[in-house]
């Protein structure tokens, strides 16, 4: 885990590939933003979606919310972060019918001293697929 410093932007190797030309973490000096992630895995795959042989699509939005914070963690440990130093989290959930189950999981990581946090509905997510996904900025300055 190597420390970020200045002004850099990465793309963190063992996770699933941005879909487009941005980079998972970006520091700005004493901040880190993390471009919205998902429960994609880096093999494409997506935590919480299974299809079974007959092309049934079960979708849960507790295992894909624990899916994207820990892709968070692990992006933000990259750049010598934690989830502790995260400030502020912007959620996007195809179906606010899911915010109850996704709250549930989201209060296992975060408590009232955690970050600020906006919840809003949005039409579709990139893939069919997907339920939830989060953009993070965290707080760790550079000593």
């Amino acid at each position: 885990m190597e420390k970020m410093s200045g002004t850099e932007s990465k793309v963190v190797e063992g996770k699933a590939a941005p879909r487009g030309k941005y980079p998972h973490v970006k520091r700005a000096g004493d901040f880190l933003f993390v471009s919205g992630t998902s429960a994609r895995r880096a093999d494409n795959t997506i935590a919480g979606a299974d299809v079974d042989p007959l092309g049934t699509t079960r979708l849960d939005i507790r295992l894909q919310t624990r899916a994207v914070i820990e892709n968070i963690r692990d992006i933000l440990q990259s750049a010598g972060a934690g989830l502790q130093d995260v400030v502020e989290i912007s959620t996007y959930l195809v179906n606010m019918n899911d915010f109850a189950g996704y709250n549930e999981v989201y209060g296992e990581f975060f408590g009232y001293d955690g970050p600020a946090r906006t919840t809003v509905a949005v039409h579709q997510l990139p893939h069919p697929h997907l339920l939830i996904e989060i953009r993070a900025t965290a707080y760790k300055p550079l000593k």
